[in-house]
C-alpha cells in the first residue's frame, strides 16, 4: 500500500522506502526558504555566547535532561523515610510522585509551544531556576503539603525546560551525523535517567537523609542556570500566541485518567467516582482536540501525529514508557519488601539496567546506518517484553540473580536498543518553528506514560492482592502482586511492539537502511 511521505525537504513522496523519513541524518539538507520544510542551517537570534562551544553546550543541556527525567524517581526510595518524618498517609504518599509526573507531563506541551515563541535557551534557564528553587523549599519542607507544593512546581520548572533541550540540540548540530550521536546521548539521558535516579536515590538515602535527594538538585541547577547563557545559542524565535485552553484541557485530562486508574486501585472500577473521572477525562480529551483543530495556533499542530510513522512512534513510546515506570516501581517495592535490601542495596540493585540502557542508547546510532533501525525497533521491544514475562514468575523466595538480575538485563538491553531509533524516527522532517511542540509531546508521551503506567499496574496489583488466600503470608501475596502487575506490563509492551511493526515499519533493504539515519 503507497502513502504520503513527508521528506526532510519538505515535499511529498508517494509510496518508497520509510529512510525518506529520516534522510537528513545521512547528509546535510537542503537549504529551505523560511515557512517551508527544515532548512539546513536556522538562524540564530538573540545575544549569542561570545564564542560557540558545542561540545560544553551539548554537556550543559543533558544535565538539564538528567535533572528532571532523575527527578521522577530519585525519591521512590526515599518514600518510607518521607513518611515517617513528615506522617504522610499511604494514600497521600503516591503523591510525592504523581504530583511531580502530573504538573511534567501535562505541562510539557505548553512548555514546548512558550519555547517556540519566547526563546528555547531563555525557557531552558528560567525553568531550571525555578525547578532548583523547588528542590531547594521541597528539601526543606516540615509539612506534607509543603513537600507536595514543592513537587508541583518542580514539575511546572521540569516542563519549562524540558522540551527545550531536544530542540536546542537540533539547532545547535547542523551536521546530520554529529546531530545522531548527540540525539544518541540525549535519548540515554532520557532512557537511563530514571534507573539512575534509583541508584542515586539509595545512595543518598542510606548515608544522609530523604532531604538530600531534593537538595542534590541545587548545585547542578546553578550550574546550568549560569551556564546556559554563556555557552548555548539561542535559536530563532517564531511570532505566535500561546494556547493556554488547549494546555489546560490536557493537564486536567491527564491528571484526571491518572486519578481515575488509582481510584480503580482503591475504591474498585465499578465505584461512582471512578466511572465518574474516567467519563471526565474523555470528555476533556475531546475538548483538547476540538480546541487544537480550530486554534490558529495551536499548542499541538494535529498534523504532527497525524503522519502514520510518527503518531504510531508516540504511541509506541508512551506504552514502552508506561512499562519502564511500572516495572520500576513495583520492583522497588519488591525488593526492599520481600527480599529485605537495604535502600543502598535496592539502588545498586538496579546498576546493571543503567549501564545497558546508557551503553545501549550510545551503540544504537553508530550501528542503526550499518544494519537499519527495523533492527532495533523491532528487537528492542522483544528483549523488553522477554524481561516483563520473565518478571512474572517471581515469588516470595525468588532470589536477585536470576530471577530479577536477568529480567533486568533484558529490560536495559531493549530500552537501550529502542528509545534512540525511536526518537530519531519520530523527530525527523519536524520543521524549525515546530521542533519545541515536536519534542514536547515526545516528552509528553514518556512522562504521562510513566504516570500511566504506574497508575494502570497499580490497579492490577490492588485486584491481584485484594484477596488472599488462607495461610498465605505477606510476603507470598505481595510477590503474586507483582507478578500481575508485570504481566500487564507485558501487554504495555507488547502494545509498543504492535505500533511500531503496523505503523513505523522502517524498510527492511540494506539500502534503506543506508538512508534512514
Amino acid at each position: 500500500m503507497s502513502e504520503n511521505i513527508i521528506t526532510p525537504n519538505g515535499t511529498q513522496s508517494e509510496g518508497g522506502g520509510r529512510g525518506e523519513l529520516v534522510r537528513e541524518f545521512e547528509s546535510p539538507p537542503p537549504t529551505a526558504p523560511p515557512g517551508s520544510a527544515i532548512p539546513s542551517t536556522p538562524p540564530l537570534s538573540g545575544r549569542a555566547p561570545a564564542r560557540h562551544h558545542p561540545q560544553l553546550a551539548l554537556a550543559v543541556i543533558l544535565a538539564c535532561q538528567l535533572m528532571v527525567i532523575l527527578d521522577a524517581t530519585v525519591v521512590s526510595i526515599a518514600l518510607p523515610g518521607i513518611q515517617r518524618t513528615l506522617h504522610f498517609s499511604t494514600a497521600n504518599l503516591s503523591w510525592v510522585q504523581n504530583g511531580y509526573l502530573l504538573a511534567f507531563g501535562g505541562l510539557l506541551l505548553l512548555g514546548g509551544r512558550a519555547g517556540d515563541i519566547l526563546g528555547r535557551r531563555r525557557l531552558l534557564t528560567a525553568g531550571i531556576a525555578l525547578f532548583t528553587l523547588a528542590s531547594l523549599l521541597g528539601g526543606l519542607a516540615a509539612d506534607p503539603w509543603e513537600l507536595l507544593t514543592a513537587r508541583v512546581v518542580q514539575g511546572v520548572g521540569a516542563a519549562v525546560a524540558a522540551p527545550s533541550t531536544l530542540a536546542l540540540i537540533v539547532s545547535t548540530y547542523q551536521e546530520p551525523a554529529a546531530r545522531a550521536r548527540a540525539i544518541g546521548l540525549f535519548s540515554s539521558m532520557s532512557a537511563g535517567g530514571a534507573a539512575v535516579g534509583m541508584i542515586l536515590g539509595g545512595v543518598l538515602t542510606s548515608y544522609f537523609s530523604w532531604r538530600s535527594v531534593m537538595f542534590i538538585n541545587v548545585p547542578f541547577g546553578l550550574a546550568v542556570v549560569l551556564l546556559a547563557p554563556r555557552l548555548i545559542r539561542e535559536p530563532e524565535r517564531h511570532r505566535s500566541r500561546l494556547d493556554v485552553t488547549g494546555a489546560v484541557t490536557a493537564t486536567l485530562g491527564t491528571g484526571t485518567l491518572v486519578y481515575a486508574f488509582i481510584r480503580a486501585a482503591t475504591s474498585g472500577w465499578g465505584a461512582p467516582v471512578t466511572l465518574g473521572c474516567f467519563v471526565a477525562a474523555v470528555l476533556l480529551f475531546a475538548l483538547f482536540l476540538l480546541v487544537e483543530s480550530r486554534s490558529p495556533q495551536p499548542l499541538l499542530p494535529l498534523h504532527i501525529i497525524a503522519q502514520r510513522v510518527r503518531g504510531g512512534g508516540y504511541l509506541a513510546m508512551l506504552l514502552t514508557a508506561a512499562a519502564m515506570f511500572g516495572m520500576f516501581f513495583f520492583v522497588t517495592q519488591y525488593l526492599q519488601l520481600v527480599l529485605g535490601y537495604s535502600p543502598l542495596r535496592t539502588g545498586f540493585a538496579f546498576l546493571p539496567l543503567a549501564v545497558l540502557i546508557f551503553a545501549g542508547a550510545r551503540i544504537a546510532p553508530r550501528l542503526v546506518p550499518r544494519f537499519g533501525a527495523r533492527y532495533f525497533l523491532i528487537g528492542g521491544p522483544l528483549c523488553l517484553l522477554a524481561g516483563m514475562l520473565l518478571l512474572t514468575r517471581i515469588g516470595a523466595a525468588t532470589p536477585y540473580a536470576p530471577g530479577v538480575l536477568v529480567p533486568m538485563l533484558l529490560f536495559g538491553l531493549g530500552a537501550g536498543f529502542t528509545m534512540v531509533p525511536l526518537s530519531l524516527t519520530i523527530l525527523a522532517g519536524v520543521r524549525p518553528d515546530e521542533s519545541g511542540a515536536a519534542s514536547g509531546t515526545l516528552q509528553t508521551m514518556q512522562q504521562v506514560g510513566g504516570a500511566l503506567g504506574t497508575a494502570v499496574l497499580l490497579t492490577a496489583f490492588s485486584s491481584a492482592t485484594r484477596h488472599p488466600a488462607v495461610g498465605e503470608s505477606a510476603h507470598a501475596l505481595f510477590a503474586h502482586g507483582v507478578s500481575v502487575a508485570m504481566g500487564v506490563g507485558a501487554l504495555l509492551v507488547a502494545g509498543a511492539l504492535t505500533m511500531i511493526v503496523l505503523l513505523v515499519r522502517p524498510p527492511t533493504s540494506r539500502r534503506g537502511a543506508t538512508r534512514e539515519f
